[in-house]
């Protein structure tokens, strides 16, 4: 039924849309325009509302500069409050009303897979700064994301809490969503490839608010460690109600950790817990002044998702503006070599580092391993996989 579906909503995208060889008009007064799609309410809204605000200062700086040859782009931000249901009529407007050339989003993997397929038949050019689940960018060529993927993470940090950390048995705890549960199952096979053992694995709901049943079982087992690759929202949660039932483990989280909101959430117990994300690059000014930007804009920090965010959006404005051509008093823009142009990115000069596009269309990358100290993230190691080997990179 799905692949039906998907297949009359590309027919039907042959009417509403009407992508000619030369490319597609943009009427004189008309605004060019690219789209974010993410939680902007609810639990995991956070993550939106710093993703977004990167977006935007993308967008005005391009502006700022000319635009493509004269007209402005639009960001229009579409909210699917982290649910897949919602994810559907968002690319459904976007694609079909909106008619979006680009699409930074979506941010949590299940509506990124969800609204993946939609977005390749409309030639919605999509880059999705957080959605990790290793089977992304194989939902089609228009398909990207400037975020390690969770196969990558999950089998550096097996092999990592294995043979570096010297941990034996672990215990994990994820939510039943596709970021959590694909990083649970990869760290599981490869934590037990490299002589490790699960000792017990626990399951919630997204939204859950009591871990106590979860964690209680878990205490149990009697582990030496914990791992829980989820979100803030419910990481905050299970840290606080652990320290209540005396659960004296090592934690170990993702890259979900990383969203600043944990310290609010958490405050010190945040400290101590090591995770995975993309390894930091050297400094950049690039890098220094998108920070300093965003804060003085939105008196916020910005998280590590924010700047694939901000780096994703200029990637897309950047391939609409040399593929542009003027027409009269229109603009005609061709989606395929857009597309082509995304393809080719290769050492990108992103406020995230370097981007460079593997022939997947996924990143590549180098993975961190973080810390918290003080309620600030430190990074302590980072690795690189040669094949079956770990490599740390000094």
């Amino acid at each position: 039924m799905k692949k039906l579906m998907v297949f009359l909503f590309s027919l039907m995208l042959l009417f509403t849309i009407g992508c000619g060889k030369e490319g597609e008009m943009i009427k004189s007064g008309d605004t060019v325009k690219i789209a974010f799609m993410g939680p902007m309410t609810g639990d995991a809204a956070n993550y939106g509302k710093l993703m977004s605000q990167a977006v935007k200062i993308a967008v005005d700086e391009f502006n700022a500069t000319g635009g493509v040859n004269g007209f402005k782009v639009q960001l229009i931000i579409e909210d699917d409050e982290g649910k897949v249901e919602k994810g559907d009529p968002a690319i459904e407007k976007l694609a079909g009303v909106d008619k979006v050339f680009g699409l930074v989003g979506a941010v949590f993997s299940s509506v990124s897979l969800q609204v993946a397929p939609k977005a390749e038949a409309a030639k919605i050019v999509m880059i999705s700064p957080s959605s990790t689940h290793k089977d992304l960018p194989s939902k089609g060529a228009f398909i990207f994301r400037d975020v390690m993927s969770d196969a990558l993470q999950a089998v550096v940090f097996g092999k990592y809490l294995a043979t570096v950390e010297k941990i034996k048995n672990v215990a994990i705890l994820y939510v039943k969503n596709e970021y959590s549960q694909g990083l649970a199952k990869d760290f599981k096979t490869q934590f037990e490839k490299e002589g490790g053992k699960v000792i017990a694995e626990e399951t919630a709901l997204q939204g859950d608010k009591d871990f106590k049943t979860q964690l209680t079982k878990i205490k149990g087992t009697n582990p030496e460690a914990l791992y829980i690759p989820n979100y803030v929202a419910e990481i905050a949660q299970i840290l606080e109600q652990a320290k209540q039932l005396g659960l004296k483990v090592k934690i170990y989280s993702a890259d979900g950790f990383s969203n600043p909101q944990i310290f609010d959430l958490a405050g010190d117990l945040a400290n101590g817990v090591i995770f995975t994300q993309a390894a930091q690059q050297p400094a950049s000014k690039t890098r220094t002044d998108f920070e300093a930007k965003y804060q003085s804009r939105w008196s916020d920090k910005p998280d590590a998702f924010s700047l694939n965010a901000y780096d994703g959006a200029r990637i897309i404005l950047n391939a609409i503006k040399a593929v542009a051509q003027k027409s009269g008093d229109s603009l005609l823009i061709n989606r395929d070599k857009m597309r082509e142009i995304v393809a080719k990115t290769k050492d990108f000069d992103g406020a995230s580092g370097k981007i460079t596009f593997a022939t997947d269309r996924d990143l590549i990358s180098n993975i961190g391993i973080y810390t918290v100290e003080k309620k600030k993230y430190k990074q302590i190691k980072m690795f690189q996989l040669d094949g079956e080997k770990l490599i740390e990179i000094k």
